[in-house]
C-alpha cells in the first residue's frame, strides 16, 4: 500500500445513476468514509516535520516526490485515541478544492459502491456539536460507515481556504434581486456561507435545501403550481448529497420537459476535469468549484441575466 495512486478514470461512475464509491479507512477501530474522487493516493505512514503556531489537528509537513504536503491528524482532530502502531498507520492524499492534503488514519479498509438513496443524514451531535463533522452514516453489507465532512474539517482548520464573504465585494456595486434561488447543500456550514454570500451579492430570496431529493420535491410541488420560473430562477447543487446526489438531481431536472430549462450550476469541491465530463453528461450548464464564491455569482448573473448597477 506504499504509494498507491487512484486516477478519476479508474472511479468514475455512469453519470446520473445516483451511486458514489467511498473508501472505508479506521481510526481507532472505528470506520469512516471518504468519496473516492476525492482520494489522489495513498501511502505508508512516514514521520512529517512539525509546524510551529499550527492548528493543533495538523501533524505537520512531508514531502514525497517533491512535494511539500500538509498532513491533517484526524484521530486529534475527531478527540479519539491515538495509533497503538504508527507503523502500521496510513496517509490518505487527498485533492478537492484544489488543494492537496494529507490525513492520517490508522487502516484503510477497502471500497464500496454505494447508492446515496442507502446515506442519511446523521444526527447532528455527532463528532462536532450542533453542525457536526458527518455528511452521512451509510450501512453496508452490515457494517456503520461514518462519512466524514473533510471540506468542514478543512475550513475548520485554515478558514483562510474556504468561501470568503470578502470576495463579493470585489464584484463592485450590486443591486437587489428578489428572483428566487434554490440551493442544494448538505453541510450546515457551506450552505450558511453560501447563502450569506448570495445575500451580500443581492440575492435576497434563497430557497435552501438539504440534498438533492428535497430539492427536487420543491421543484416537483413548484412545477404543479404553475410557472416555474416564479418559484426557483436557477439552481445551485453540490455534488455529494445523502439521498440524492447533484449529478442525478440535474439528470431528472434536464430530463423533465417542464424543468428542462431552469439553470443548473453544480458548484462541488469535486470538479474538475474529469469530473466535468460527468457534470456535462446529465446536461450542467455550468460547473464551479468551491470555494470560488465570485465566480458562482457571476454565473448566476449571466445564467439570470441579471444586471446590476
Amino acid at each position: 500500500m506504499n504509494g498507491t495512486t487512484f486516477t478519476q478514470t479508474d472511479i468514475l461512475l455512469e453519470s446520473g445513476t445516483n451511486e458514489l464509491e467511498i473508501m472505508e479507512f479506521t481510526i481507532a477501530g472505528e470506520i469512516f468514509g471518504i468519496n473516492v474522487a476525492k482520494v489522489r493516493e495513498i501511502m505508508k505512514f512516514s514521520p512529517v516535520k512539525p509546524m510551529q503556531n499550527a492548528h493543533p489537528s495538523i501533524e505537520g509537513i512531508f514531502k514525497p516526490r517533491g512535494d511539500v504536503i500538509t498532513v491533517v491528524d484526524l484521530a486529534k482532530y475527531l478527540g479519539l485515541s491515538e495509533s497503538a502502531c504508527l507503523e502500521r498507520d496510513i496517509f490518505m492524499i487527498t485533492e478537492f478544492n484544489g488543494q492537496v492534503i494529507g490525513f492520517h488514519v490508522h487502516s484503510v479498509v477497502g471500497i464500496d459502491r454505494i447508492s446515496w438513496v442507502n446515506i442519511k443524514k446523521p444526527d447532528s451531535i455527532i463528532y462536532g456539536g450542533g453542525e457536526g463533522v458527518a455528511t452521512g452514516i451509510a450501512e453496508f453489507e452490515g457494517r456503520l460507515i461514518t462519512i466524514l465532512d473533510f471540506e468542514k474539517i478543512v475550513a475548520e482548520i485554515a478558514p483562510q481556504t474556504s468561501i470568503q464573504l470578502s470576495d463579493i465585494e470585489k464584484l463592485g456595486p450590486r443591486s437587489r434581486s428578489n428572483i428566487p434561488i434554490l440551493i442544494a447543500e448538505d453541510s450546515m456550514l457551506l450552505s450558511k456561507m453560501i447563502v450569506e454570500s448570495l445575500h451580500k451579492a443581492g440575492y435576497m430570496n434563497t430557497i435552501k435545501t438539504d440534498n438533492g431529493q428535497e430539492a427536487y420535491d420543491f421543484l416537483e410541488e413548484a412545477k404543479h403550481e404553475g410557472d416555474i420560473s416564479s418559484h426557483v430562477a436557477c439552481v445551485i447543487s453540490d455534488i455529494e448529497m445523502p439521498r440524492m446526489d447533484g449529478h442525478h438531481l440535474t439528470k431528472l431536472i434536464k430530463d423533465d420537459p417542464a424543468l428542462k430549462s431552469l439553470p443548473v450550476i453544480l458548484f462541488s469541491s469535486l470538479i474538475n476535469e474529469e469530473m466535468k465530463l460527468k457534470g456535462k453528461e446529465v446536461g450542467a450548464d455550468a460547473q464551479i468549484s468551491k470555494p470560488e464564491i465570485a465566480s458562482l455569482v457571476a454565473l448566476i448573473d449571466t445564467l439570470t441575466k441579471q444586471q446590476h448597477a
